[in-house]
């Protein structure tokens, strides 16, 4: 059987496959071709469309650490505009696009990576209780495209692991902003993109930094403690088996070779520059 550890690598390495969808500009054009012009309104309608055309709440529940003020922007008049089933349409084409753009579908390991990865996201459905976002997306129909089929294989794996990381955060009595400011104090450099990205006013972000020098989490400026470095550490360990029971189906030594084979497709999108904020 894989090892927790290993099980991260794999994850880790491959996560930049799922990840550029946040990034590449082919995403909003697709979004803005069904009246969707507003780019956060596009990410959070065109992530949560598998849930169906759901509330402002239970967007702000799912995804965290966003303002609650900047989902209820565009959450629920979003579906209005554009159908759920007509986003996660647009997001495909949008996946498919970039990645092809930059020639990910020609890499030769493309096969391997993807049994892998796809077993793994199919034991993962095995796991459906406690995680509302990845069931969501489990439910979908796996694309006809081998491409496409690697890409729905990581997004199940993260939105898996996410949906258990939430459950951390929350046993340990974080808020989504008390959550997003400790990820920015160990991701040094983050914040700006973090504050853009997210919503919260400054003073909102403050108050919460201060809440958490008091708990001893936080030091001067946008540090953390030795406690607050312990305190991440264990909320990292503790998402990491929470996401392991997706990988178990896979013994060690087939964890390992799709950790070496995700490396080859995570240097890949982050070398064509998928990843680089616009």
């Amino acid at each position: 059987m894989a090892t927790v550890g290993a099980a991260r690598q794999a994850w880790r390495r491959l996560e930049p496959l799922h990840a550029m969808i946040y990034f590449v500009p082919e995403a909003p054009r697709r979004y803005r071709d069904l009246g969707v012009a507003d780019v956060m309104t596009g990410y959070f309608a065109s992530r949560v469309a598998a849930m169906g055309a759901v509330s402002a709440e239970v967007v702000i529940a799912t995804f965290f650490n966003f303002c609650p003020d900047l989902v209820r922007r565009g959450i629920p008049q979003v579906w209005e505009v554009a159908s759920p089933e007509k986003l996660i349409a647009a997001r495909l084409d949008a996946v498919g696009s970039a990645l092809r753009r930059v020639g990910i579908h020609e890499l030769p390991e493309l096969p391997a990576t993807l049994e892998l990865a796809r077993r793994a996201a199919e034991e993962a459905c095995h796991h459906v209780q406690g995680r509302p976002l990845f069931a969501a997306h489990a439910a979908q129909p796996w694309p006809d495209d081998p491409l496409l089929q690697l890409w729905h294989a990581q997004t199940l794996l993260r939105e898996y692991r996410g949906d258990g990381h939430i459950a951390a955060l929350v046993s340990e009595g974080l808020t989504g902003l008390e959550a997003l400011i400790l990820y920015a104090a160990m991701a040094h450099g983050m914040d700006p993109l973090l504050k853009a990205t997210r919503g919260w006013p400054q003073e909102a972000w403050t108050a919460a930094e201060e809440g958490l020098r008091a708990r001893g989490l936080l030091g001067d400026g946008l540090s953390l403690t030795d406690h607050g470095q312990e305190f991440r550490q264990a909320i990292e360990d503790r998402t990491d088996v929470l996401a392991f029971p997706a990988y178990a189906v896979l013994d060690d030594e087939e964890c390992e070779r799709l950790a070496e084979l995700a490396r080859v497709f995570g240097r890949a999108v982050v070398g064509a520059g998928l990843l680089n904020f616009r």
